[in-house]
């Protein structure tokens, strides 16, 4: 089992250091004084300590379930199970579909591929453009593995979002096969220009939505979820059970405390909203200028820039800025089956503005270092 490189190299970093590798929110806009407020709220009843059920605080659920049915995909609080975290729910299904086989995107989530391959599924990559999976090959994969995990809305780590026709297109080819669907979404609400149908509300009988609070709240609450149909939803109890009984019964109750007030909670993701976006376009601009060689699309949402600097090996360049305070993850961390190593994942939400020039600036220095460096060995 290969550790993340992210945990690793985080485990390596200091308060000093510049980070551009974890999918860190910006922990400025945690709603600190509100979630103190409903922990001590919760807390002034004993019963938040007890024991609850593996599928989930029930209060919780039904909110959850809310949201999704009032977005026009109908949910109840039986098609809900609460984790811990999104990361949990991968776990939980691919235990279910372990020696199986599953279609992924190239390059994917590191943290869903280490879980496939511990639970021994056969990962068939399919190229991802910058509007979504390559169609013709994801039907041709799919046929043979009936079984896909997408990530359609900034997707991580490109920051690449599916078009609503490649949407359409996706959900056609898994109804006809009659397979299933993973699609993770812990960064949906984190839309810039606005927010997208998903893949599931197509085929609510053959899909696992993911959701999670790490992105929008706070990631140490530990708290995602599965939205699925029941029929397919049931079974994965009995590995959830086994695993740690239910998820923390307090972070559930001061959430669902919390989410009393939906005002409350719509003001505070449109925050995360704007002030995401205002952080992107500071990321680009000096992007553009200090690395006008990096080649990337603009994301519209989400947390990352994903891009290729070429004429360089960047896990080459990652050590190199690691020793001056500088880290990211190489783009090859991301496969598969890495044939690639020109390719970087930048995290535009936890760093200051300050933070992201010099950090930039640093890069920029050991790019222009390599570049020369590998035309004088050529």
């Amino acid at each position: 089992m290969k550790r993340s490189f992210i945990r690793e190299i985080l485990e390596h970093t200091t308060n000093e250091t510049i980070s551009f590798a974890g999918g860190l929110p910006d922990e400025k806009l945690f709603p600190h004084l509100a979630l103190r407020a409903s922990a001590q709220h919760v807390l002034s009843d004993a019963r938040s300590l007890q024991y609850g059920t593996t599928q989930g605080y029930l209060p919780l659920r039904n909110k959850i379930a809310h949201h999704y049915t009032v977005e026009g995909f109908e949910t109840t609080a039986e098609n809900i199970m609460i984790t811990s975290g999104a990361q949990q729910a991968l776990d939980i299904i691919s235990r279910y579909h372990h020696h199986e086989a599953i279609t992924i995107e190239a390059p994917s989530y590191l943290g869903a591929m280490n879980l496939f391959d511990l639970n021994q599924l056969e990962q068939h990559p399919v190229t991802l453009y910058s509007d979504g999976i390559d169609i013709p090959a994801f039907e041709k994969s799919f046929s043979q593995t009936k079984l896909t995990y997408l990530i359609p809305d900034f997707q991580n780590p490109t920051g690449y979002t599916y078009t609503q026709e490649k949407r359409e297109q996706v959900a056609r080819i898994i109804k006809e096969q009659q397979g299933l669907l993973i699609e993770d979404a812990p960064y949906s609400e984190l839309y810039f220009k606005g927010k997208n149908q998903s893949i599931s509300a197509l085929l609510p009988q053959q899909s696992f939505h993911l959701g999670s609070f790490s992105k929008v709240l706070a990631p140490s609450l530990r708290l995602g979820w599965i939205r699925a149909d029941q029929k397919i939803l049931e079974p994965l109890f009995a590995y959830k059970e086994a695993m740690d009984l239910h998820s923390n019964g307090l972070s559930q109750a001061i959430l669902d405390h919390y989410l009393t007030d939906q005002h409350r909670y719509r003001s505070h993701t449109a925050l995360l909203r704007k002030m995401y976006s205002k952080k992107m376009q500071v990321f680009k601009t000096y992007l553009n200028e200090l690395l006008p060689a990096f080649e990337y699309t603009v994301p519209e949402g989400g947390m990352f820039i994903y891009g290729k600097l070429p004429g360089i090996s960047t896990s080459a360049l990652v050590e190199s800025a690691l020793k001056q305070g500088v880290v990211f993850v190489p783009g090859r961390e991301f496969y598969h089956n890495p044939e690639r190593d020109d390719e970087i994942r930048l995290n535009f939400t936890n760093c200051s503005a300050k933070e992201v020039y010099k950090g930039l600036t640093i890069l920029a220095k050991i790019y222009k270092k390599e570049v020369q460096i590998n035309k004088k060995a050529a």
